[in-house]
C-alpha cells in the first residue's frame, strides 16, 4: 500500500498490545522497574485497560492487556517469536544496566557498535526488550 502523496494517513502511533496474565504484576514491572508512567487505567465493562508509557511520549505506549483466550494465554511472552518486543532509548546505558541490576532483572547481550551500545533484558513474561544509546553523529 502506498499513502496518498497529498496527505498522512495516519498522525501518530499509539499503543503496542502486550499479552500479560496478571495486569497488576506487568504493571508493577514496566513502572517501577522500567519507569513506565501509567498513561491510562480503567475498567470499563469488567475490561480493564491499562496502559503505560516512557515519561515526555504521552501519546505512545504500551497497553498491558490480559490474555482472555487460551491461545492468547500460549503466546503471552512470545508474541513476537522470540524477536525484540520493543526498543527504548537511554542518553546512560551504564545507569540503566545498574537499575536493572539492582532489582534482579537479568541482562544479556551487551554490544558496542558504530553507532549504537546496547543491551537486552526481559520483562517479567519473558518479552525482550533491547535497550539502545545511540551515539552522536561526528560533526
Amino acid at each position: 500500500m502506498t499513502a496518498r502523496s497529498d496527505t498522512d494517513l495516519f498522525s501518530g502511533l499509539g499503543r503496542l498490545v502486550v499479552l500479560v496474565e496478571d495486569p497488576d504484576a506487568a504493571l508493577a514491572f514496566y513502572r517501577d522497574v522500567l519507569g513506565f508512567r501509567v498513561l491510562h487505567d480503567r475498567t470499563a465493562d469488567g475490561f480493564r485497560y491499562v496502559h503505560v508509557g516512557v515519561p515526555g511520549q504521552d501519546a505512545v505506549g504500551l497497553w498491558l492487556m490480559t490474555a482472555g483466550s487460551g491461545r492468547e494465554r500460549e503466546l503471552i511472552g512470545r508474541q513476537c517469536g522470540g524477536q525484540p518486543l520493543l526498543v527504548l532509548y537511554t542518553t546512560d546505558l551504564d545507569a540503566v544496566r545498574a537499575h536493572l541490576h539492582g532489582h534482579g532483572v537479568r541482562v544479556w547481550n551487551e554490544r558496542e557498535d558504530t553507532d549504537s551500545r546496547s543491551l537486552h533484558l526481559a520483562d517479567l513474561y519473558g518479552n525482550v526488550i533491547v535497550v539502545a544509546q545511540l551515539r552522536r553523529a561526528a560533526a
